[in-house]
């Protein structure tokens, strides 16, 4: 299927053709009399097990893009799949559903409960999931020591760094063994040592076979990903393999 081209007939593609395929995606914004176009005619696909940055200057619809590529928002025209499914038309409640079931988040500022521990943290998705007691933490406890946080399972956030915080935020993005790790920003509050130590754990959970998506302004930090997509005016300047 070429990158450009649209599904044959208006058939859904194969999950074997991209875990998440965009077709002249456009997202606009009503600003008064005024239409501001956020996305413009934006076309790509992700296969599976890529690590793909998503660069580019403030305003120039990175974020609105990661927002539509995590089920966060639909956009104004085109079509947008995620593991074989169609979902640029589902209502509000359908789109949450794909994306607890198909998306790991990962923000800036981890976004943990601060009296929770660290696996009571990680089961949150599995308890909305309504998963059994014992099923969470067998699972939570997994998650973490794939973090390499196994012994660190009952500290809390504030008993913990900023880079175990945000390993605790990845082992929860990662329990519900998503389609893909959405990273906004993953390294933002993170000193230079720290990033190093999360970039290089991205890394190895790329190897372990995880699809994943990282959003940043940083050129070193895309730089350590296997492809750089940069966006520019709501258009996609350039698309680049680096290994």
């Amino acid at each position: 299927m070429s990158i450009n081209g649209n599904s044959p007939n208006g058939m859904t593609p194969s999950p074997d053709d991209g875990i998440i395929i965009m077709r002249n995606i456009w997202k606009t914004y009503q600003m008064g009399t005024e239409e501001l176009h956020a996305l413009k005619d934006v076309s790509f696909e992700v296969r599976r097990n890529e690590y793909v940055a998503i660069i580019g200057p403030s305003g120039s619809g990175k974020s609105t893009l990661m927002n539509l590529i995590g089920c966060l928002d639909s956009p104004s025209k085109g079509d947008y799949w995620i593991n074989g499914q169609l979902v640029s038309s589902l209502s509000d409640d359908e789109l949450a559903r794909i994306r607890n079931k198909e998306v790991g988040f990962v923000f800036q500022t981890f976004n943990l409960l601060p009296r929770a521990t660290a696996l009571h943290n990680v089961e949150l998705p599995l308890i909305y999931a309504g998963l059994r007691a014992g099923d969470r933490h067998e699972k939570a406890k997994a998650a973490l020591e794939s973090v390499e946080l196994g012994e660190r399972i009952l500290h809390k956030p504030n008993e913990l760094s900023g880079g175990q915080r945000q390993r605790v935020a990845i082992a929860r993005a990662l329990v519900n063994h998503p389609s893909i790790l959405l990273a906004d920003e993953p390294t933002g509050a993170l000193d230079s040592k720290t990033s190093v130590e999360i970039m290089t754990l991205f890394e190895k959970l790329h190897e372990d076979g995880n699809t994943i998506i990282l959003v940043t302004h940083e050129p070193d930090i895309a730089a350590r990903a296997h492809r750089v997509i940069t966006i520019r005016d709501g258009r996609i300047e350039s698309d680049e393999r680096h290994r």
